[in-house]
């Protein structure tokens, strides 16, 4: 279940006057409080520094950032693999030959995943097979997954770095209590870390 605060507009709001420092201060002490209880993902986007248009703007904004990732056809694997690492849910895995688009489609890519997605905190993780000469390996960009408990990440970070290849060992950095980078067996990228507020 999620909740978001909201404050009624009244006429000085409809006529662009803001909200008093005070008040966009309450809200803001507010989703922080919601924020630490896990009622919200995060408490963001009311702060008082910031100006009219600085609101207006927010309606610009993506609803959700995602990360998308391919495969030469190891997506089933790799998915469920995350899975279980992450814990996460895995809400979907649909193949080529379950669509409308399966006669379009070579036989043998019907058992293929056009698309998968794993729930992570609201974040997802989603990953389809390429066929033939439309995969290329990933390049550029890491997926990173911070934990509170070093121990936790620890695991992590053994269980994707297990038949792939370590990066940057898990250790103790001048950033983060514990951070590290890996190639996971799948070819997929990976940073880890821990506490890496307490360097902020």
């Amino acid at each position: 279940m999620k909740y978001m605060l909201m404050r009624k507009a009244d006429a000085d709001t409809e006529k662009g006057v803001m909200p008093s420092e005070d008040l966009l201060q309450s809200m803001a002490d507010y989703n922080e409080r919601m924020t630490r209880a896990g009622v919200f993902a995060e408490g963001q986007d009311f702060e008082p520094s910031q100006s009219l248009e600085q609101h207006r703007s927010l309606g610009c904004l993506p609803r959700e950032m995602n990360v998308h990732v391919a495969f030469a056809g190891t997506c089933k694997e790799a998915m469920e693999f995350y899975s279980e690492v992450t814990t996460g849910k895995l809400e979907s895995m649909i193949t080529y030959g379950e669509t409308p688009a399966a006669e379009d489609v070579p036989p043998e890519m019907h058992d293929r995943i056009v698309h998968s997605s794993l729930n992570l905190r609201g974040r997802r993780l989603m990953g389809a097979d390429m066929a033939g000469n439309c995969y290329q390996p990933p390049q550029g960009a890491q997926i990173h997954l911070e934990y509170d408990d070093p121990e936790q990440a620890g695991r992590v970070f053994k269980a994707l770095s297990d038949g792939g290849s370590i990066i940057m060992p898990f250790a103790e950095t001048f950033w983060a209590h514990r951070f590290g980078m890996t190639t996971d067996r799948f070819g997929i990228q990976w940073m880890i870390s821990s506490q890496i507020e307490h360097c902020q």
